[in-house]
C-alpha cells in the first residue's frame, strides 16, 4: 500500500479490513456504524464501485449493502486501493477495466468517489451506459459540468445521485429533518451550520491541495451545508448574501482554502449562515464538532452530529426546545439510515423519495455560485 494512503488509513481510521474502520477521529472517510433496513432481496439491486480516490466510497458501499444491495464488481487503476476494497468486501469481483462495469447490463447503479473534477466525466460515462450514478460530494467543480449533467439526465431519464453524507448518513441530522417535517419547531426561520474538519495534511493525496481538482472549500465541504439548508428550510432556491474563502495559516499549501463562510437567503425568506474550515485540533476525539442550529416560529433545535463535548464521543444528539418542553433526543444507533433504502427504491421505481434530481443539482449550483463571489486571500502566518 502506498505511503500516503496507508498513513491516512492509520491516522483517520478507514481500515478496509476492519468492520469498525469508521473511527471517531476519521475525516477522510465516513462509513458510520448503525444500519439500514433491507428493502430488497439479494440480487434484486446490483451495483458496482469504481474510482476509489476518497474514503467516502466505503460509506456509500456500506449504506447500499445494508439496504439490501448486491455489490458485484469494483474497479480502480491503483492496485493498492483495489486490494484494500477487496479485502473489506471479499465477495466483490475486481475488474481490469472500467469498461467491464459500463458494459454490464445487469447493474442498476455505479457508486464512485473519484477525484472531484473527474466525477462529472465518469458520471456521464455511467449514465450513457444506461445506469444510474451515485457519486461522492462535491458532485461538480464547475458550473459547466453541472449544466452538461442537467442536460444529460433530462435527455436520458437516468439519475445523478450524490452522497451528501453529513445529512443522509448521520442519524441526528436525518432525524432533525423528520422533526421539522412533523412541525416540531413550526416554520423554519433560520438554519446555521458549523462544519469544522480535521486536515491531517501529511496524509492527504496531492490532488487534495490543488484547487483545480478539489474545487475550493465552499464547493467541497460547503455543498453539504447548502444541501442541509435547502432540506431543513424547504427551500427550492436561494440568493447569495456574501461568501468568503481564504488560506489563513497553511502557506505551504498555497491553493488550499482552509477557512470559508457564506450566507444565503432562501426563496421562501429563510436565512442561512455556514462556516467551513480545516481547523479541528488534534485534541478533538472526532474529525470535527459539526453542529446545526435551527430556529423556527414555535421552537428551536441544536443538532450535535458527531460529539457531545465532555460527555460522549461519538454522539448523535438533538436538543429540542418547544413551547412545552426541552428534550434531549439520543439518535445514536436508534434512527438508522433510511436514505439508502429510499435511494434503492427510487432507482428501481424511477421515483424521487430519497432526494429529487433538482434538489441535488440546486445544492451543487449554489455552492459553485458561491465561489465566484468569494475572494480568496492567502497570507503567511505570523
Amino acid at each position: 500500500m502506498h505511503g500516503k494512503l496507508e498513513g491516512l488509513i492509520h491516522q483517520e481510521g478507514y481500515r478496509a479490513n476492519d468492520e469498525s474502520f469508521m473511527s471517531n477521529r476519521s475525516s477522510a472517510s465516513d462509513a458510520p456504524k448503525g444500519g439500514c433496513v433491507p428493502v430488497v432481496a439479494p440480487g434484486e439491486f446490483k451495483f458496482s464501485a469504481a474510482f476509489l480516490d476518497h474514503g467516502h466510497i466505503y460509506g456509500q458501499t456500506k449504506g447500499l449493502l445494508e439496504a439490501g444491495g448486491t455489490l458485484c464488481s469494483v474497479y480502480d487503476p491503483d492496485q493498492s486501493k483495489l486490494d484494500a476494497f477487496c479485502k473489506k468486501y471479499p465477495q466483490v469481483k475486481a475488474v481490469r477495466a472500467f469498461d467491464e462495469i459500463l458494459d454490464d447490463e445487469s447493474l442498476h447503479l455505479v457508486a464512485s468517489a473519484a477525484i472531484p473534477d473527474a466525477r462529472a466525466r465518469i458520471g456521464a460515462e455511467v449514465i450513457e451506459s444506461g445506469k444510474d450514478y451515485f457519486t461522492d460530494k462535491a458532485p461538480f467543480t464547475t458550473l459547466d459540468q453541472l449544466e452538461r449533467m442537467r442536460t444529460l439526465t433530462r435527455a436520458t431519464g437516468r439519475k445523478y445521485l450524490v452522497y451528501y453524507a453529513e445529512r443522509v448518513h448521520n442519524e441526528a441530522a436525518w432525524h432533525a429533518g423528520e422533526l421539522i417535517n412533523e412541525g416540531a419547531v413550526g416554520e423554519v426561520i433560520q438554519v446555521l451550520n458549523l462544519a469544522p474538519h480535521r486536515l491531517s495534511a501529511k496524509y492527504r493525496p496531492d490532488w487534495f491541495f490543488q484547487k483545480q481538482h478539489y474545487g475550493g472549500i465552499i464547493t467541497d465541504i460547503g455543498s453539504h451545508q447548502v444541501e442541509q439548508f435547502l432540506t431543513y428550510a424547504s427551500a427550492k432556491d436561494a440568493t447569495v448574501n456574501f461568501a468568503l474563502a481564504k488560506n489563513v495559516s497553511h502557506a505551504a499549501y498555497p491553493e488550499l482554502e482552509d477557512f470559508g463562510e457564506f450566507s444565503l437567503t432562501g426563496d421562501n425568506g429563510t436565512s442561512f449562515y455556514s462556516r467551513v474550515d480545516w481547523f479541528t485540533p488534534d485534541g478533538m476525539p472526532v474529525w470535527g464538532d459539526g453542529r446545526t442550529f435551527i430556529v423556527g416560529t414555535n421552537g428551536s433545535m441544536e443538532v450535535r452530529k458527531y460529539i457531545d463535548p465532555q460527555r460522549s464521543s461519538p454522539a448523535s444528539l438533538i436538543h429540542l426546545t418547544t413551547q412545552d418542553e426541552t428534550r434531549e433526543i439520543d439518535c445514536f444507533g436508534v434512527i438508522g439510515y433510511p436514505f439508502f433504502g429510499q435511494l434503492i427504491m427510487d432507482v428501481l421505481n424511477r421515483t424521487e423519495n430519497s432526494m429529487s434530481q433538482e434538489h441535488i443539482f440546486k445544492a451543487a449550483e449554489l455552492s459553485l455560485s458561491l465561489i465566484h463571489i468569494s475572494e480568496p486571500t492567502r497570507r503567511t502566518p505570523i
